[in-house]
């Protein structure tokens, strides 16, 4: 893994199989930030602050139970729960900072890795449109290699096109030159969506903030614009609505599945 913080830019594609084909495709960048090391990177960059407004900036409430707990915390406690070692872990999470104040992450990924930089864990933090929040954390036990294949039933409402009686199969590649991320969301063993993330490692400075925030200006408020216009777009189509069952602000699971490596 990648010993330093840094920035990712890419894209995000989803495609909708069942009942009916739907696709969107958009630009993104995100951050890969060390949780240890977030208020020197504060102090070091211009165009960054955490917990206060800037051009870019991370809200520590944003993520995780939204507490005052450190999110350093609330991740070791998630993997105490799933067996995994916390002891001098290092816990990088990759998001989408906030532009301008704004901020909306639809998935946060928290990459923990031991001293000799092999994965403890991968933690996926999912968000919807409602404010509410779930983390499916994910050991990884099997040896190194470059892509890392977990699965996991769905435990949390995120789009009402979809119901909850479907699984997650994941597939990661850690950040390092690049990083990617794809879920497929099945049903029936049927896949009816895949979501996936991809981008390219530059180095975080106050430079590349000016720049991707040029090319990706209002990044986080287009991401909840484009939500809501593709699925305007989808009840057009006819797809149906699946009712939602209120959840607390923010829940967890521990997969029972073990985290594969491939």
């Amino acid at each position: 893994m990648i010993p330093t913080s840094c920035l990712y830019t890419g894209q995000v594609v989803h495609r909708r199989f069942a009942p009916r084909t739907h696709q969107l495709r958009y630009r993104v960048f995100w951050m890969l930030l060390d949780l240890s090391d977030i208020d020197n990177l504060s102090k070091r960059l211009r165009f960054f602050s955490r917990n206060r407004f800037n051009l870019t900036g991370f809200v520590d409430a944003d993520h995780g139970d939204g507490s005052d707990v450190p999110l350093a915390a609330q991740a070791q406690a998630l993997l105490r729960r799933a067996g995994c070692r916390t002891e001098q872990l290092t816990i990088k999470l990759l998001c989408m900072p906030r532009i301008l104040g704004y901020g909306f992450n639809p998935l946060s990924v928290y990459f923990c890795a031991g001293p000799d930089g092999a994965l403890e864990a991968i933690i996926y933090e999912v968000h919807n449109t409602f404010g509410e929040r779930h983390s499916y954390v994910m050991p990884v036990r099997e040896a190194a290699a470059e892509i890392i294949e977990q699965h996991c039933p769905k435990e949390f409402y995120v789009s009402p096109f979809l119901g909850m009686d479907m699984a997650y199969d994941f597939r990661v590649r850690p950040p390092a030159a690049q990083v990617e991320v794809s879920i497929h969301g099945k049903e029936n063993d049927q896949t009816v969506i895949t979501a996936s993330l991809s981008g390219t490692r530059r180095e975080l400075t106050d430079r590349a903030l000016i720049e991707t925030f040029a090319s990706h200006p209002l990044l986080t408020l287009k991401v909840i614009a484009g939500i809501h216009w593709q699925a305007l777009r989808m009840v057009l189509k006819g797809f149906r609505f699946h009712a939602r069952k209120q959840a607390a602000q923010a829940t967890a699971e521990v997969a029972n599945h073990r985290g594969l490596r491939s």
